[in-house]
């Protein structure tokens, strides 16, 4: 299973979700929801395909529940189903490739001229997540939470808590908010050794000489990685119909964040592949953001803008640009268009492809996903208001991503074929709350 294609799939599917609950509400929300002890349920069921890729099935549940006028305590259940293929890393040949899959058990080949594509991605994770906000007086609001989830070769682990504290007559919120995380990796046929050459089975007389070539790649045990986050935000009211967001975010890494199922090319003059040899990243990655956000109440709906940036020790950096406008077909009816753009600079260890003839790196990855690239979303929903405070929504979106060359020269056979192709996607949800 790929973990680092899981934590971007995942990351994907919590970003098509967002629609459920928001678990940034500011403090004004969570007033509006505790005048009532009723309960409150969200649930919806997603679907995510890549063209010829990755596939993914989605069944959220939210549930929240006040206690007085005070209290809320909000529970989340994610199960998702993921299976397909994804991109090894490898670049595509003039004759067919053979790989031997992540366990050691098999190989699998590729056609010539197609883009070396794993199929072993299959899962299912299931998370957990729970959270407590309490309103401590009208100016002050605190929250706690902790979250897990799991799936076959990934734990993770988490703390969060934050604090909201209101002025100006509750016009302006500011929010200090941290989480901890705590994963655990047990990849599949164990951690390559970085950079290791993949062994193959054709390369060896016997099955045992290929087992022992095998073995040599890998380590034994599991690894795991930290994450620390740290967010602080402020929200203003701008008047009775605008208000403004503005969030800045830190976030420091540590630990084992290699994809141990990427590979890389290792190519001669001629761009004929000689071996394949496992990725290696960094141990460390700081990562810093800034977030602002417009959001205006029109005379038939409402609109947002917001833009993020992003940039850290990777030199991965990253624009985003984005825009919900809600239009109210009638008191019970509205249709929702979301547009996306997103751009990114590559990470100084990416490369699509190793030399041969040249010493091996330190770090290197062929990850397309830490690469330049530029990819664009666009959403329509449509919503109805039902009788009792319940709610039916239907999402349908469209996302397409186009990976680029980060000025890499190519040599010989590769000039021939697409080694950036782009990945296209949809998104379909269905919601009711209640």
């Amino acid at each position: 299973m790929q973990l680092t294609q899981k934590r971007n799939i995942a990351g994907a599917l919590a970003m098509a979700s967002c629609s459920l609950i928001n678990p940034n509400a500011q403090a004004t929300d969570l007033n509006e929801i505790v005048k009532s002890d009723d309960w409150k349920v969200d649930a919806a069921i997603m679907y995510y395909g890549e063209q010829d890729r990755v596939q993914a099935a989605e069944v959220i549940g939210n549930v929240q529940k006040s206690f007085g006028d005070n209290s809320l305590l909000d529970m989340k259940l994610v199960v998702d189903s993921l299976t397909g293929a994804s991109a090894s890393g490898a670049v595509a040949q003039d004759s067919s490739q053979t790989f031997t899959r992540p366990s050691g058990n098999g190989e699998y080949t590729v056609n010539a001229g197609e883009t070396p594509l794993d199929d072993t991605f299959h899962d299912t994770r299931v998370q957990l997540s729970a959270n407590w906000m309490e309103v401590l007086n009208p100016d002050w609001t605190v929250n706690v939470g902790l979250n897990g989830s799991t799936e076959f070769d990934y734990l993770s682990l988490g703390l969060n808590a934050g604090i909201e504290r209101s002025f100006n007559k509750n016009n302006t919120i500011v929010a200090l908010s941290g989480a901890f995380t705590q994963d655990t990796i047990d990849a599949v046929g164990g951690r390559p050794v970085a950079l290791s050459e993949m062994a193959l089975r054709a390369k060896y007389d016997t099955e045992a000489a290929f087992q022992a070539a095998f073995d040599d790649t890998r380590q034994s045990g599991t690894d795991d990685k930290q994450t620390f986050d740290l967010m602080l935000g402020v929200t203003q009211n701008i008047n009775r119909y605008w208000l403004m967001q503005a969030n800045y975010g830190l976030s420091n890494v540590s630990g084992y964040m290699t994809d141990p199922y990427k590979v890389l090319s290792q190519v001669d003059s001629s761009g004929t592949a000689q071996a394949y040899r496992y990725e290696n990243r960094p141990e460390d990655r700081l990562k810093h953001s800034v977030f602002l956000m417009a959001k205006g109440a029109l005379d038939s709906g409402v609109v947002d803008f917001s833009y993020r940036y992003s940039t850290d020790d990777w030199d991965i950096s990253s624009h985003t640009l984005e825009t919900h406008y809600r239009y109210y077909l009638s008191p019970q009816f509205y249709a929702q268009i979301h547009l996306r753009y997103y751009q990114q600079q590559a990470a100084n260890f990416y490369q699509p492809f190793l030399l041969a003839d040249e010493p091996l790196p330190e770090f290197a990855s062929a990850d397309y996903r830490i690469g330049d690239m530029s990819a664009y979303t666009v959403g329509l929903k449509f919503g109805q208001r039902l009788s009792g405070g319940h709610e039916l929504s239907y999402r349908l979106e469209y996302y397409q991503q186009a990976p680029e060359n980060n000025g890499t020269e190519l040599i010989g056979q590769l000039n021939q074929f697409e080694l950036f192709p782009e990945v296209k996607a949809i998104v379909a949800q269905v919601s009711y709350s209640f």
